[in-house]
């Protein structure tokens, strides 16, 4: 007999919340202050490559462990601890008298956040619904908003750049208290379901070996589809404005606005696209999505007006917002609860390189061609995201 998702204890779901929020808020502290970082330490401006491969590569190590190291350590003391090493990665970015301390500082920062996300995403995935889950997703992007706020209005007090680090450090303390105080309470009440009726609990199942998980070709699949999908959402924002300016002619102010837009459909898109999954189930919205997804930069790739590319951008953030929740809610599905931990962590750490890599590989692309070879690239992304999640779905999850 099928019975819905227990519903999430309300502390816990603030607490997640509150978490996604503090994902987001140091990305949007570094752009922001980095002018002043840089005068300050006495170091070019592009130094900042040095903090950010640092961050990427802890993010990448952490997120992949931890979904190998949830079932010894428990999600709780998984939170609780890379909160406090992250908290800890603050305050040194705030005490660094050195870029070579802040570098040092970035690496943690990312062990703790590739920590934090994984485990929460891999609790969320079997304690929240499909409502929840686009909603957490979507107060990451709240955070990311908010940083660049905290680091605008302490440098507008007149204040060091090095307070508005000290001040996300503060909250990033008191957030790992929260998780310290319920470690016990982190147990998730039933296998990762997708929308609507939710199967029945599987039996508990008992450890498995890792070369098991690694061998499935629906992980594979996973992973790839992850990577794929982050660097469609992070190649659209990063490289649209340059092919609304130089490629479509549209004023600087206007096209900056058009990008804040397309920042701006994900964040909505999965606000409302986490009550319709519910109501539809996660199926329907995948399918959906990951179609728009491909209508969307098919639009951008028309050799048309700039307005066609502005709402085929519309049209992309709208249909992805949902994905990356979705896919990651619905990984017991696809691979098995015994394998679902470690798979969400190797998807979250492909995430995180194909975030780094392949925007960076699309600007290549339109150095060596032409800024209008954006719209093409993304429709072949989508169009391989599309494929790999039908293969995925049709494979029989392991047991």
């Amino acid at each position: 007999m099928s019975h819905p998702v227990p519903a999430p204890r309300a502390g816990l779901l603030l607490l997640a919340y509150l978490a996604f929020v503090s994902l987001g808020l140091p990305d949007g502290l570094l752009g922001v202050g980095w002018p002043s970082i840089r005068a300050d330490l006495g170091v070019p401006t592009a130094a900042v490559g040095f903090v950010l491969t640092a961050g990427t590569t802890g993010y990448l190590l952490s997120s992949v462990a931890a979904g190998f190291t949830i079932s010894r350590l428990g999600v709780g003391w998984l939170l609780a601890g890379s909160t406090v090493l992250a908290a800890t990665a603050l305050t040194g970015y705030a005490l660094s008298p050195v870029l070579a301390v802040m570098v040092g500082c970035a690496l943690l920062l990312g062990l703790g956040s590739g920590a934090i996300d994984s485990g929460l995403n891999a609790y969320a995935a079997g304690a929240f619904g499909p409502r929840h889950m686009n909603w957490l997703h979507a107060f990451f992007g709240l955070g990311v908003a908010l940083g660049p706020l905290i680091m605008t209005g302490a440098l507008s007090l007149g204040l060091a750049w090095r307070w508005g680090y000290a001040a996300v450090a503060a909250a990033q303390l008191l957030l790992a208290t929260a998780f310290a105080l319920t470690v016990r309470a982190w147990v998730r009440p039933a296998p990762a379901t997708g929308g609507g009726p939710a199967h029945s609990p599987a039996p508990p199942v008992g450890p498995v070996q890792i070369s098991a998980t690694l061998r499935l070709p629906a992980v594979w699949l996973g992973v790839v589809a992850f990577a794929l999908y982050v660097a469609i959402e992070a190649g659209a924002g990063l490289w649209a404005f340059l092919l609304l300016t130089e490629g479509r002619g549209m004023a600087a102010t206007v096209a900056g606005l058009c990008v804040s837009g397309y920042w701006g459909s994900l964040f909505a898109g999965r606000v409302v696209q986490g009550v319709l999954a519910e109501r539809l189930g996660t199926a329907r919205i995948m399918w959906g999505s990951l179609v728009g997804m491909v209508l969307g930069a098919v639009l951008v790739a028309l050799p048309a007006p700039a307005w066609v590319a502005v709402l085929g951008l519309g049209v992309v953030g709208f249909a992805a917002a949902p994905v990356f929740p979705l896919l990651t809610l619905t990984t017991a599905e696809r691979v098995g609860t015994a394998h679902a931990d470690r798979t969400i962590g190797l998807q979250i750490g492909a995430a995180g390189l194909g975030g780094a890599l392949l925007p960076t590989g699309f600007g290549v692309l339109l150095s060596r061609t032409s800024v209008e070879a954006l719209g093409p690239a993304l429709v072949v992304c989508a169009v391989v995201l599309l494929a790999l999640y039908a293969a995925s779905v049709r494979r029989p999850a392991a047991s």
